[in-house]
């Protein structure tokens, strides 16, 4: 992964604390909030409407979409931590203000919590999402 170890370890964490209490403690909380900085609540919004979608082909390649607060699908690689977002572009790419955007975080945090909805999709279906993406951006 590309995360700074701090962040591996917090989300780590919240993952145990999930999994033995189904909650996220206080101190997991500001954690986030102060690692991953503004994103940190939006994210966790996306998280608590179920808004991550994990699509899954046959040959187990794997894929996120997230549908945004604009009502927008973005599409994330956790794999390459990458999403299709402008914001990732502009402060994660260009700008190097922060270590990711909200819709990766939220799909960081969704598999942490189990919180994930799953999609089976034929090999096209992934390659057809995958190429309205390029297209999007071309």
């Amino acid at each position: 992964s590309t995360l700074p170890a701090v962040a591996e370890e917090l989300l780590r964490e919240i993952k145990k604390a999930f999994q033995e209490t189904s909650q996220v403690s206080d101190d997991l909380l500001l954690g986030l909030k102060f690692i991953f900085g503004p994103c940190a609540v939006p994210a966790l919004d996306l998280v608590d409407q179920r808004s991550v979608t994990r699509v899954r082909a046959p040959s187990g390649r794997t894929l996120y979409q997230v549908l945004g607060s604009s009502g927008k699908l973005y599409t994330c690689y956790s794999s390459c931590h990458f999403c299709t977002c402008p914001a990732f572009g502009f402060s994660v790419l260009q700008k190097s203000e922060s270590l990711l955007c909200k819709h990766i975080l939220a799909v960081y945090l969704s598999q942490a919590m189990g919180a994930c909805q799953e999609l089976a999709v034929s090999e096209e279906q992934l390659t057809n999402i995958l190429l309205a993406e390029e297209e999007d951006e071309g």
